[in-house]
């Protein structure tokens, strides 16, 4: 068991959770900051910032950029991967995955009272996660995804219940992300997901009006 804390502060997760990917953006020809901008224009009150293939410095310029529109909109920031582009942009967390630094690990680097989040895609990976220093877990892909490569399989509702009613007895909220759509985002709500992660379905169209329409979807 991690030596670390494990803060289990009340979080007050969106129901909507847009990633903004950069390689998604650059294939639809629309630059993240943009993006960034829209969503925040479309209502959304939490980012997700991947940058998988960007270098460290533009990833940092990129991430101080849309943080001053996300302070300015009174929004919440997460930096995927990176712990020190995390802490260098002043983000308000970070989200890893299992191949990348442990939430111990994470811990050390942000601190104990910045937002931690860890994917999760099978019953063994989540059970260990409730006892990591994180502030939410997320599950899946709960439906197939062309966006990233996981190496798993779709894990459906019914497993999306079970993760996340594990995790809400232990004070966990869940996010349910992987080849959700405006169509199925809802229904992983009713299975017992806090928040939906979406990245492709959110860049169909204008991406300030796609917002709105999901958040109108999820209420």
């Amino acid at each position: 068991m991690p030596q670390n804390p494990r803060p289990r502060p009340s979080l007050s997760l969106p129901r909507l959770y847009p990633i903004i990917d950069a390689e998604a953006c650059a294939a639809v020809g629309r630059a993240p900051i943009d993006v960034a901008r829209a969503f925040l224009a479309g209502g959304a009150t939490w980012l997700q910032l991947r940058c998988k293939s960007v270098a460290s410095g533009p990833f940092l310029d990129l991430a101080g950029i849309i943080l001053e529109d996300v302070r300015a909109a009174h929004a919440t920031l997460i930096i995927n991967d990176r712990a020190d582009i995390a802490v260098l942009s002043g983000a308000d967390g970070l989200h890893v995955g299992q191949t990348d630094l442990t939430p111990e690990d994470s811990r050390t680097v942000i601190g104990v009272t910045a937002i931690l989040g860890l994917s999760t895609h099978t019953q063994e990976q989540w059970t260990a996660a409730l006892g990591e220093p994180v502030s939410y877990i997320a599950i899946g892909p709960a439906f197939g995804t062309g966006t990233k490569a996981t190496g798993y399989d779709a894990v459906g509702l019914e497993i999306v219940a079970q993760a996340a009613a594990a995790a809400a007895s232990h004070g966990l909220p869940t996010v349910a992300i992987g080849g959700i759509t405006i169509d199925n985002a809802a229904s992983l709500i009713d299975a017992g997901a806090r928040s939906v992660a979406v990245i492709s379905d959110l860049l169909r169209g204008d991406p300030e009006q796609r917002c709105r329409a999901f958040l109108s979807a999820l209420r």
